[in-house]
């Protein structure tokens, strides 16, 4: 095994880990779990913990399993299980072996259940649900024990053996761990191990079981059978810890895991809760689960975030025991980061003006251009200039602020990678709005400066008959408020949602090197913002979903 150097990010979980190689702890040996639980897309807070316990197994030479934790029927499906098998693969790791389930080991739960009824350390409850809250006590006052606590090992054994025949119904009886009502730790007052789901389809065991294990119970078990050495999970597992040592001293399992907690991702202007994520997907306040302006894996992906920039950010925010919020702005400096220096460069018009180059020749003229300033491997493109192009809207000023240093009437400005253009005339329709500009060009200023003036501005254009018609989505902050889901704040996080957070340019027009559709191919608009095509994307109808804007505006805006 391969110890932390000097070169490597320590943090306390590496710190322990060497340590454990050090004594020769399981034999050196180091194998990391990630166990999602299967009820909804991963978040950016998962992918945090995929990069760390994957990265671990990675930097000491071990393993890393992907395992669903699938004990809850009701709100798990396929779907969940491929979209989450994707986001791993997508971010760039591989799990070891095949995909497990804790399903798979529902067979062994429901005998170490057996054992532990056996020991006299498993009873069978019949309390009702507000029973049960009632004898649980507070976190100032103990529990009371459950008249039922002391049944028989045989009466336990033959009502758990009708409750896995399904001869109950839901909620009618539990089986629960016999540990200490009394217990300072609430997870210790005998927890549920077992509850009745009757009639449920699960996506792995179809009907077979009419009983599911509990979380806690099955978690720590999968682990011991999975030979799991670090387990390691997020810091609200902390007061668990106690119970997943519990449940593996009292029975056979063939190791015992140790389980290290780390604070959650949390990240301002977003909600990483399944719950309120599910809300907004359910009630269509976004598109689904893959929406652009969710902070879900593929919801990143889709706005044309690059796995690299993901595990960059990871490896940035870095492994504390201490809660706290990141902000967004670092998310987006780790992929202006990576696009800068990898997205190749085009031109695209948001908001179309006509112009008219009334002097230019009748034949449109081929221009070259670099792909990417700084990277000459990318390789040049083709602009096609001609008599009429389409320049922004937001270019062009009859009454120009201080310091405008675009296209005003009377006025020059250079077209990028071009010529000096001159604005002769504004063309108005019947309501006073511009609809065309007339201009003439200097036939000398292609890659030189014009004699005897200097022009300062310089504009980005496309041609009006070799360009192409895009759709192009910019998206912003999902919320308008930096916590929207903060106890502190009125009402409901959905009152915080932001009204502007997608805007929509239906009439856009890209230049000619992006005339074919490459879904996932990544590009600096330029002047504009970094931008991915969608995978929606048809040569009938192209879309571009904005990444992030070319500097951080919404932090001076917001200051």
């Amino acid at each position: 095994m391969k110890p932390t150097t000097k070169n490597t990010p320590t943090n306390f979980i590496r710190q322990i880990i060497d340590k454990d190689i050090a004594v020769n702890k399981n034999k050196g040996k180091v194998k990391t779990r990630f166990p999602p639980e299967p009820n909804g897309y991963l978040h950016i807070g998962h992918a945090k913990s995929i990069c760390l316990n994957f990265g671990l197994a990675q930097d000491y030479q071990g393993v890393c399993n992907l395992r669903f934790d699938d004990t809850n029927p009701e709100k798990e499906s396929l779907e969940y299980v491929h979209s989450i098998m994707q986001d791993v693969e997508w971010l760039g790791f591989q799990w070891d072996g095949e995909v497990r389930y804790s399903s798979s080991y529902f067979q062994q739960l429901y005998e170490f259940a057996l054992d532990l009824i056996r020991q006299g350390k498993a009873y069978v409850c019949s309390l009702t649900n507000d029973q049960s809250r009632e004898y649980r006590g507070t976190l100032t006052e103990p529990g009371k024990d459950s008249p039922y606590r002391n049944r028989s090992v045989e009466q336990n054994l033959a009502l758990f053996q009708a409750m896995k025949n399904g001869e109950f119904a839901d909620g009618e009886h539990v089986l629960r761990a016999k540990i200490d009502m009394s217990s300072g730790n609430i997870n210790m007052r005998d927890p549920v191990i077992y509850r009745i789901r009757k009639g449920l389809h699960h996506h792995q065991t179809g009907t077979e079981w009419d009983i599911y294990p509990m979380y806690d119970y099955t978690h720590c078990i999968s682990d011991a059978l999975e030979g799991i050495t670090h387990s390691v999970c997020t810091l609200e597992f902390e007061d668990h810890r106690p119970l997943y040592d519990w449940f593996l001293d009292q029975l056979p399992v063939p190791c015992h895991p140790q389980q290290i907690e780390f604070a959650r991702l949390n990240l301002n202007y977003t909600v990483t809760s399944k719950r309120k994520l599910k809300q907004l997907v359910d009630e269509k306040h976004v598109q689904g689960w893959d929406d652009p302006r969710l902070p879900t894996i593929s919801g990143l992906r889709r706005r044309g975030y690059t796995p690299a920039s993901i595990r960059n950010f990871s490896d940035r925010i870095g492994v504390t025991k201490v809660d706290g919020v990141v902000d967004m702005g670092m998310l987006e400096f780790c992929i202006r980061e990576d696009l800068e220096n990898n997205a190749a460069r085009a031109m695209c018009v948001l908001r179309p003006l006509k112009v008219v180059i009334t002097n230019f020749p009748e034949n449109p003229q081929e221009l070259s251009a670099p792909c990417h300033p700084k990277d000459e491997s990318m390789g040049k493109r083709t602009l096609i200039m001609e008599r009429e192009i389409f320049i922004d809207q937001n270019d062009f000023s009859e009454n120009p602020p201080p310091k405008y240093k675009r296209l005003i009437a009377g006025g020059e400005v250079r077209l990028r990678n071009a010529y000096v253009i001159k604005c002769e005339q504004v063309i108005k329709n019947a309501a006073g709005e511009i609809i065309e500009l007339h201009c003439t060009y200097d036939d000398d200023t292609l890659g030189k400066n014009p004699q005897g003036r200097k022009v300062k501005g310089v504009i980005h254009w496309v041609s009006a008959h070799h360009s192409h018609l895009a759709e192009v989505r910019e998206y912003d902050r999902l919320f308008k408020v930096e916590h929207p889901d903060s106890n502190k704040l009125e009402g409901n996080f959905l009152d915080y949602l932001n009204e502007d957070s997608l805007t929509i340019y239906s009439e856009a027009r890209v230049e000619p090197s992006l005339s074919s559709p490459l879904p996932g191919s990544r590009y600096q608009f330029e002047r504009e913002g970094y931008y991915v095509e969608d995978m929606d994307s048809t040569p009938q109808q192209r879309i571009f979903n904005r990444t992030v804007t070319l500097r951080d505006s919404w932090s001076k805006i917001n200051a």
